[in-house]
């Protein structure tokens, strides 16, 4: 059994699912990289076949009808031996000296017969086309070089929310919890790490500059004018999230806060872009989101609608757009992405 399934969703990735790959092989026999090739139209087959057969022992390239972002994680999962479960984007990359480190905490857990539910690592904002990048790190939410727990846990800010980039998960837990984001979709990154968070009981931090996440491409899914027009899938995810649980129900005080905040901003995001897009159909999605939650749960919905962010969602009229559309903006600065 390998120690780390990384899997890399590709799909039209012959520019730079090469460089991806080779930054994953630093793990050497450790480490299982599983390509997942969704029905690419352009030479993504032909490399992933090529790296599969110059790396036999690690590299495995799986071709699939084109099913988007989740289906690839998906099958990536279905087919995991590592104990750990990591997803890596075709266009980002690991830094290698993090990525060995890493190894070593994740060896010393099976050497010693204990283990985690989540390990957590910093990730980077790399912006080359303003030659610079951006660190989020963990310090002063997560202690540092020990296994802990939700009681642990400190004050998240505003950008320290725990995303796909930097969690690896157990591939069990995984698997326990049933997790299987929705087909030809985008943004279930953010499924991806909410879904089994309630799941988890101990995690380890580890204060590594460790994923380096690509923001640039002009048809990149976090691009604005993109995820304006990818919106119906945005809200799509909102709902799931808003379906997976009763989050009164959850007993762990710091988990359920964390999640309600996590939740708010998501929300918070969809209900942004639906009113910067300035459309009366988008404007019309925008109450009919918002009247979902509160059919589902009345006590959530105020909860969001009063929250720190969600407050700023709904104040009526133009005036009120504008003071939205402006936190929108200061949390954009903040969180770094677009």
């Amino acid at each position: 059994m390998k120690l780390l399934t990384v899997a890399i969703p590709c799909y039209n990735s012959q520019d730079y699912m090469e460089h991806a790959v080779e930054t994953a092989l630093v793990g050497g026999e450790d480490v299982e990289i599983i390509l997942v090739n969704d029905g690419s139209s352009d030479k993504t087959a032909e490399i992933a076949d090529r790296l599969q057969k110059e790396h036999p022992t690690i590299v495995r390239a799986i071709h699939q009808e084109n099913g988007g972002h989740g289906a690839a994680v998906n099958t990536g999962l279905a087919n995991a031996s590592g104990l750990y479960y990591k997803v890596l984007d075709s266009d980002d990359w690991f830094d290698r000296g993090a990525f060995l480190k890493i190894l070593d905490v994740l060896r010393s857990f099976v050497e010693d017969g204990s283990g985690v539910d989540m390990l957590l690592a910093n990730y980077v904002y790399e912006k080359p086309s303003l030659h610079k990048h951006k660190v989020i790190r963990y310090d002063g939410v997560f202690p540092e070089n020990q296994v802990f727990t939700w009681n642990d846990v400190k004050r998240f800010k505003i950008s320290q929310n725990i995303l796909m980039h930097s969690v690896i998960y157990r591939t069990q837990l995984l698997r326990d919890c049933g997790l299987e984001l929705p087909k030809h979709t985008f943004y279930v990154d953010n499924l991806f790490v909410y879904v089994p968070l309630p799941y988890v009981k101990n995690m380890y931090y580890l204060d590594v500059d460790f994923y380096r996440y690509y923001i640039g491409r002009e048809d990149q899914s976090v691009n604005e004018s993109v995820m304006i027009k990818r919106i119906d899938q945005q809200i799509k995810v909102n709902k799931i999230m808003v379906d997976s649980y009763d989050l009164w129900k959850l007993q762990d005080r710091k988990l359920r806060k964390y999640m309600f905040n996590y939740l708010e901003i998501i929300t918070v995001v969809s209900t942004v872009m639906l009113i910067r897009s300035g459309t009366d159909e988008n404007l019309e999605k925008k109450r009919e989101l918002w009247n979902y939650i509160k059919q589902k749960d009345l006590r959530l919905f105020h909860h969001l609608r009063n929250g720190i962010m969600g407050g700023t969602m709904n104040l009526p009229g133009k005036g009120g757009r504008k003071i939205s559309i402006a936190a929108y903006k200061i949390s954009q600065k903040v969180v770094g992405f677009n």
